[in-house]
C-alpha cells in the first residue's frame, strides 16, 4: 500500500519539534525580563498564542477529512517558514507577540497534520504509532533545548535564524517523502450525498472526558514552561540551566518510553497509564512545595517526565481506537485543540494564582486537582468503559 512510512513522519515530528522547542523555553523569560511584561500580562500573550493554536488544530483536522492531505501539510509548514522568518528582524513589542500568535497557528496545523497521517498508516498498531511519535517530538525537544540555552545569550534573532532553518528542511522533507496516495487523499471524498458520521454515544463521552482531562492537564503543565521559568531564574538559577531543565525532560521521556513500549508487551493498559501519569504529575508539583535548590528541580522534572510519558501519548491512541477512519483527522484534530486550550489558560490562570496568593498554593491547588481528574476519568470509564465500540485496525 501507498501510504506514508512511519520512519518519514517520525522524521518530520523530529525535525519540526527541534525547531519548535527552541522557541517555547524562553518565551516567558524573554518577554518578562527583556521585553518588561508582568506573569499576567505574558499569561494573555501565552492565551493568544494557544487560542491561535487550537484554531490551527481544529481547521486543519477538519479540511484532512475531505482535501488532498499533501498541499495542507506543506502550506502550514511554509506558513510557519514566513513567520519565524519575519521574526528574526522583528521581535520587539508588539511584534513579537503578533508573531508569537502566528505561529502558534502554524505549530497547531504541523502537529495535527502529522498526528492525522499517522492514523492511516493500517499495519501498526496506534499505540505503537503514537508512541513513536510522541519519542520523535521528545527526541527533537533534546536537541531544540539545548540549543536554545546556548544561542539565547547572543540575541533572540540567532534562535529563529536556527528555527527558520530547521523548518525549512522539514519542509524539504515533507515534500519529498510525503506524497504517497493511500494517505493524502481521504477515504470519503466531499460531496453532496456525504453524510456526517456520528459517534456511539459511549465513544463520545469517554472521548470527551479524555479531551477535558487532557485540557485540564496541560493547564497543570503549562506552569512548567511559563510560570516556573520567571520562580526558578528568581532564585538566581540562570536561564541556560533552566532550559537544560528541559533538556533532562526530554532525553528521560526517550529512556521512559522505550521502557513503557516494553512493558506494554506484557500488561497493556492505556487507562492504567493515563491514572499513573496524572497522579506523577500531580506528584511532581507537590516537591516543589519543599524545593530550594536546583537538584530538587531535577528530581521534580523527573518525576513530571514519567507522568508525561504515560499520559499525553496514551489520550491520542484511546481517541484512535474510539473513532471511525471517517473522522480520525477531525478528532485527532480536537485533540490537540484541547491540549491547546489548557495551553491557553495555563500561564494565565497560574499567573493569577502566583500573584494573588502564591508559588506553594499553586502547587498544593495542582496537587489537589490532579487526584480530582482521576477520580472523574474513573468515574467515566466505570459508566461507558464496557459500552463502546472499537474502531481499531
Amino acid at each position: 500500500m501507498n501510504y506514508i512510512k512511519l520512519k518519514w513522519l517520525f522524521l518530520g515530528s523530529f525535525i519540526n519539534n527541534i525547531a519548535v522547542s527552541t522557541i517555547w523555553p524562553l518565551t516567558t523569560v524573554y518577554m518578562h525580563n527583556t521585553l518588561k511584561k508582568s506573569l499576567t500580562e505574558v499569561g494573555i500573550i501565552l492565551f493568544l498564542f494557544s487560542v491561535s493554536n487550537v484554531f490551527g488544530n481544529y481547521v486543519s483536522g477538519k479540511l484532512f477529512d475531505k482535501h488532498n492531505r499533501y498541499p495542507l501539510t506543506i502550506f502550514g509548514i511554509v506558513f510557519s517558514v514566513l513567520v519565524s522568518l519575519m521574526l528574526i528582524f522583528f521581535h520587539g513589542w508588539p511584534a513579537y507577540p503578533i508573531g508569537l500568535v502566528l505561529l502558534g497557528f502554524g505549530t497547531g496545523w504541523n502537529l495535527t497534520m502529522v498526528n492525522s497521517l499517522g492514523t492511516t498508516i493500517s499495519n501498526q498498531s496506534s499505540r505503537h504509532i503514537f508512541n513513536m511519535l510522541y519519542l520523535a517530538q521528545n527526541i527533537g525537544v533534546v536537541l531544540g533545548t539545548m540549543f536554545v540555552g546556548f544561542i539565547y545569550p547572543y540575541g533572540i534573532g540567532y534562535v529563529f535564524i536556527i528555527t527558520t532553518t530547521i523548518l525549512i528542511i522539514y519542509g524539504i522533507s515533507a515534500a519529498i517523502t510525503y506524497k504517497q496516495p493511500d494517505s493524502i487523499y481521504p477515504v470519503i471524498k466531499e460531496g453532496p450525498k456525504r453524510q456526517e458520521v456520528k459517534l456511539p454515544k459511549p465513544n463520545f463521552m469517554l472521548i470527551m472526558t479524555l479531551f477535558v482531562s487532557l485540557s485540564v492537564i496541560w493547564i497543570v503543565y503549562e506552569q512548567w514552561v511559563s510560570n516556573l521559568s520567571v520562580y526558578i531564574t528568581g532564585m538566581g538559577i540562570p536561564l541556560s540551566m533552566y532550559s537544560f531543565l528541559w533538556t533532562i525532560n526530554a532525553f528521560l521521556l526517550v529512556v521512559f518510553q522505550l521502557i513503557i513500549s516494553w512493558l506494554a508487551r506484557f500488561y497493556d493498559n492505556l487507562y492504567l497509564q493515563i491514572y499513573l501519569g496524572i497522579f506523577f504529575i500531580g506528584l511532581s508539583y507537590f516537591i516543589l512545595i519543599f524545593t530550594h535548590s536546583y537538584l530538587g528541580f531535577v528530581l521534580s522534572m523527573t518525576v513530571l517526565t514519567i507522568g508525561e510519558a504515560s499520559v499525553i501519548p496514551s489520550i491520542p491512541a484511546v481517541v484512535n481506537y474510539l473513532t471511525p477512519v471517517e473522522v480520525k483527522g477531525k478528532y485527532q484534530g480536537l485533540n490537540n485543540a484541547w491540549a491547546s486550550i489548557g495551553k491557553a489558560f495555563g500561564p494565565l490562570l497560574g499567573g493569577i494564582m502566583i500573584e494573588v496568593y502564591s508559588y506553594n498554593m499553586l502547587f498544593l491547588t495542582i496537587l489537589l486537582v490532579c487526584i480530582g481528574l482521576i477520580m472523574f476519568i474513573i468515574l467515566s470509564h466505570i459508566i461507558y468503559g464496557k459500552k463502546f465500540t472499537n474502531f481499531d485496525k
